[in-house]
């Protein structure tokens, strides 16, 4: 199976895999520091967008927001669901914007999409071009020094006569510059069980390189990862809220 194929067989299936995200909180909370660090504007991007389920709460926030992702028939449901926004199909390691935006964002640990150093480079040169003077951008990331290869969630959905089991979780070998996240579906219903098995291939950066990549473009705030409340990270969890300004 390829690296994308689970998204675009199961495309229909994406919302009920995050079914468990507070996409509100976590729209929210970063339009909270959009609002503390940005430059009042309201255009807004969102990179990686799926189904465009945080696009929608931008809309409702009153941003003109737009989203962008490798996935077409992810962005087909993203334009049912926001009909105002434009959706295009583009990578976000080498993408242009149809208008310089205030608001760049990549939720879900997406940017570790860009799975190697210099797409990750490319990614960011990409948002720095479309962001206007005193722009932001903002993503949540994982430290691979951080990553315990034993964990993972779960959660169960029911959809009519089938209940689903998703599981998830990161791998890191402990060196170089790619780590994975790994997935499982399991469907099963009174006839039978499936199960599909992926593999998606990402990014593995520490925090400090992450911040120095971002710094010669940036100025760079560090957050926990809590979208209830705007704290400072404290140089020790693996998991943060970066807020990107830029210079």
């Amino acid at each position: 199976m390829s690296v994308n194929a689970l998204y675009t067989d199961l495309s229909g299936y994406y919302d009920l895999m995050c079914v468990d995200i507070d996409y509100q909180a976590q729209s929210h909370a970063i339009h909270r520091l959009h609002q503390i660090f940005g430059n009042g504007g309201t255009t807004h991007l969102d990179l990686a967008c799926g189904t465009g389920p945080h696009v929608r709460h931008f809309i409702d926030f009153g941003y003109a927001s737009s989203g962008l992702d490798i996935n077409q028939p992810m962005l087909d449901i993203a334009a049912t669901r926001c009909p105002e926004a434009l959706f295009t199909l583009q990578d976000m390691s080498d993408f242009k914007a149809n208008e310089p935006q205030d608001l760049i964002t990549c939720f879900l640990y997406s940017i570790h999409y860009s799975d190697g150093i210099e797409k990750l480079k490319a990614c960011i040169s990409s948002v720095h071009c479309a962001l206007k003077s005193g722009g932001i951008f903002c993503f949540n990331a994982v430290d691979k020094d951080k990553i315990d290869n034993a964990l993972s969630v779960k959660h169960h959905a029911k959809q009519a006569n089938d209940l689903f089991t998703f599981r998830s979780g990161w791998h890191y070998s402990g060196q170089g510059e790619k780590q994975s996240l790994r997935l499982s579906i399991e469907k099963t219903n009174p006839e039978s069980t499936q199960l599909w098995n992926d593999e998606h291939p990402m990014v593995a950066v520490s925090f400090a390189e992450l911040s120095a990549l971002l710094a010669a473009h940036f100025e760079v705030h560090v957050f926990e990862h809590n979208y209830e409340k705007i704290i400072p990270w404290d140089n020790a969890s693996g998991n943060a809220i970066f807020v990107c300004v830029k210079k």
